[in-house]
Parts: structure tokens; C-alpha cells; sequence
């Protein structure tokens, strides 16, 4: 115990996988220590949301990272784990079928998670820590297939929804007008009575784009500035976005679809600024875990 817990989660995203390993230090208040995360860059959304399921290249990928990742979760012997998928899966009709052939030859149980756990899996992570109860936040968490709302008070979630809009699907093309419009009219209801509201972004996109205006982890950005630094990669094609800024090649052909999103959701709930704390699903999920064990084993 005086070495801490250790703990990993996988993310089946749409624009990439990642597995985390977290260590837990049992204090008056529990210490996270990230102790590594790792990204593959396999963007199943882009199977999903064209094709409908995910194809059997992309297929034999995914399965070769798992075992990966499995190989590297026994090493590290983690007291707990749990992997969860999220749009690309939930929209792919041979998703199942994919996660009963990772249990059969691994034996890690992969959960297809709906929009709205996936919310709450984030927002558990970090909404004590930075939220006040005399102010109204909208937390907006932007994947590669979905986003992910929720409109919180005094600590408590008080709305939340899932909308098909993700910097993937921007990129191919599968996001209408009609999306657009239920998700502007969904923010203005559950907003235009809330002042004063701030924002709060998790997703990698996001955070990338707080990088490279200098700030640092839990900084704010203001709208303006989000909306000029979105316009400036805007210009900059594919090549001198990874060149120039130093972006991965996944990211740089999403993430300004990504800061689209984020500032239409900031614009329509009235939003200013938007807080950045640099956590996502992994976090979450072993936010989750960690506070389980907590409970089962009775650890105060």
C-alpha cells in the first residue's frame, strides 16, 4: 500500500487507442501519479462513419494493438483494469463481433460505452477540483465521433447529451446541417437562463491547441483567442501543420474541425473562456476504479 495502487484503462477511440497506467497514492487525499500513456494512432472512425463497420485491415490493427497493449498491462500487473470503446465502436456494426474476438484471444473484456457514460467516466475525474458553486460551467469533451455536453451546477451534473459530431466525422464529411442544428438548439434551452457560465474542454484537440498558445495545464482560453488560433492552422496546410506546430499527422488534419466545435458550443451557451485541465477517458476511467476500491475495500 505505501507504494501506491497501480491501476491502467484503454481508450477505443475514433481517432486513436491509448492505454494508461496510473498509480495511486493512498493519502488524506488520493495522489495520481501518471506513470504512462500510450497512443496508437489507428483511426477506426474513419472505417465507421464511411464505411459502417470497421474493415478487416483496420480490423487486424486494432487486434494486433490489443495484444500489444495486453502484453504490456501483464507486465505492469495492475490491481485493476478496464477498457472502454466509444463512437467509432458504437457505430460500427461488426463492433460486438470485434470485442468478443479480443476476449476470446486476450481475455480483456471491452465495454462499448454510450455517449453519456463516457461523459460522466470524464467529468468524474476533475469536476471537484476546479468547479465553484457559484458559478454554471458547460463541459465539453470533443472526440474524433461524438461529443460529448453536460451542464453542471454546484458540482452536479444538472443535463447532459451525446451528439454524432466529431472532428472525424467533420473530416468525413458525414456531419449535416440538421446536426448542427439540434445541437445549438439543445445548448441554447439547457443554457439561456445559467450566468455566468464557463466553459471547460477535455479531448486532445483541445489541449493541443492550449500548447501552442503557451498556457498550461488548467489555464483558460478566451473565445477570441480560440477562434484566432483555430483561423491561423486553418491556413497553414497539412504538411507545415505537422512542420511548423509540431502536430501529429492524426491530429493535424482534425483539429480544426475539433476547435469549430468547441467554439460553437462556447458561442451558443453564452460561454467567454473555456478551462483546459488536460484530462480525458483514461483519467476518468481510472478515476472510477480507484474510487470502487475505495468503496469495496473500505479505504478512507
Amino acid at each position: 500500500m505505501k507504494d501506491g495502487l497501480k491501476f491502467a484503462a484503454i481508450d477505443i477511440g475514433s481517432n486513436a487507442m491509448r492505454l494508461l497506467f496510473m498509480r495511486v497514492i493512498v493519502n488524506s487525499k488520493p495522489i495520481f501519479i501518471k506513470e504512462s500513456l500510450m497512443r496508437m494512432p489507428l483511426r477506426l472512425g474513419h472505417d465507421a462513419f464511411r464505411y459502417g463497420e470497421i474493415t478487416q485491415k483496420t480490423a487486424q490493427k486494432f487486434m494486433s494493438t490489443i495484444k500489444g497493449f495486453n502484453s504490456l498491462i501483464k507486465a505492469y500487473d495492475p490491481i485493476d483494469i478496464r477498457a472502454c470503446a466509444t463512437s467509432a465502436m458504437r457505430s460500427s456494426s461488426n463492433g460486438i463481433n470485434l470485442v468478443k474476438k479480443t476476449m476470446l484471444d486476450t481475455g480483456l473484456d471491452i465495454e462499448i460505452i454510450s455517449g453519456k457514460e463516457e461523459a460522466n467516466l470524464i467529468i468524474a475525474n476533475h469536476i471537484e477540483r476546479i468547479t465553484r458553486p457559484d458559478f454554471y460551467y458547460i463541459h465539453i469533451d470533443v472526440g474524433g465521433g461524438s461529443t460529448e455536453i453536460s451542464v453542471i451546477c454546484n458540482k452536479q451534473v444538472i443535463s447532459s447529451k451525446s451528439f454524432s459530431i466529431g472532428s472525424v466525422r467533420l473530416l468525413e464529411n458525414k456531419v449535416g446541417k440538421i446536426d448542427w442544428s439540434k445541437m445549438k438548439k439543445w445548448i441554447r434551452k439547457n443554457t439561456s437562463d445559467l450566468a455566468p457560465i464557463i466553459g471547460i474542454g477535455s479531448g486532445g484537440n483541445i489541449n493541443k491547441i492550449l500548447s501552442i498558445l503557451g498556457k498550461k495545464k488548467g489555464d483558460k482560453i478566451k473565445v477570441p483567442s480560440l477562434s484566432k488560433t483555430v483561423e491561423k492552422i486553418n491556413l497553414l496546410n497539412y504538411k507545415d501543420r505537422i512542420i511548423k506546430l509540431g502536430l501529429r499527422p492524426d491530429r493535424a488534419d482534425v483539429i480544426t474541425h475539433a476547435g469549430l466545435i468547441y467554439r460553437n458550443c462556447l458561442v451558443w451557451s453564452g460561454a467567454k473562456n473555456i478551462i483546459v485541465p488536460q484530462v480525458g477517458l483514461p483519467d476518468g476511467i481510472i478515476t472510477k476504479l480507484f474510487l470502487d476500491y475505495q468503496k469495496d475495500n473500505k479505504i478512507s
